[in-house]
């Protein structure tokens, strides 16, 4: 009498599920640290899009994961932290992401109306003096800029940046969270480029 003992075959789901664990195994067998925090990147910004927010932040976790100095996966978490209310989650996203990339200009920008919103002026300034160095044609720091400069009562410099977010396109509207101050725009704005 045969003594060994008795296996059983595999059911066809038991198959499947081992066909699949091993499949999802080789998918990211041979990729690198990187690629991987890129592809969880990808699907958190199309979450994120999607408004599916929880989704998003667990995909940008998981970028991290892989690579704890992703820029892109901390931004995004200060950006939805910001959207959400939690302003000191956000600043601390934003500014790790700065340390991965002193020169990202979106986490410059939204840690700059963070800093502005909390009463930091002088940082908020220094902020988006940081972002027009970087970027001088991009209107968003310079209206801001101007906006917190007549705020403080340094009306010819406010009015210049004013003067330069319009020449570059931007809406005159002051940023979010931030009253339009009592004194305007001394002069009327220069004509926009010809394209």
């Amino acid at each position: 009498m045969d003594r060994r003992p008795r296996t059983r075959p595999l059911s066809r789901t038991a198959l499947r599920l081992v066909l699949i664990l091993l499949l999802g195994l080789g998918c990211s067998f041979g990729k690198s640290k990187t690629d991987l925090a890129s592809e969880a990147v990808q699907r958190g910004l199309v979450a994120q899009q999607q408004g599916r927010l929880d989704e998003a932040s667990a995909a940008y976790h998981e970028a991290l994961d892989n690579e704890p100095r992703n820029q892109f996966a901390l931004y995004n978490l200060g950006l939805i932290d910001q959207t959400q209310g939690r302003p000191l989650a956000a600043e601390n996203n934003y500014r790790l992401a700065l340390s991965a990339d002193p020169d990202m200009t979106s986490a410059l920008f939204n840690l700059a109306i963070l800093r502005a919103a909390a009463g930091d002026i002088q940082e908020a300034v220094q902020l988006y003096r940081r972002c027009i160095e970087l970027n001088p044609n991009d209107a968003g720091p310079h209206r801001n800029l101007g906006y917190l400069l007549l705020s403080i009562g340094r009306h010819e410099e406010g009015n210049a940046e004013i003067r330069r977010a319009i020449a570059l396109g931007a809406p005159l509207r002051p940023p979010e969270g931030q009253q339009a101050p009592q004194q305007s725009v001394t002069t009327s704005p220069s004509p926009l480029p010809s394209r």
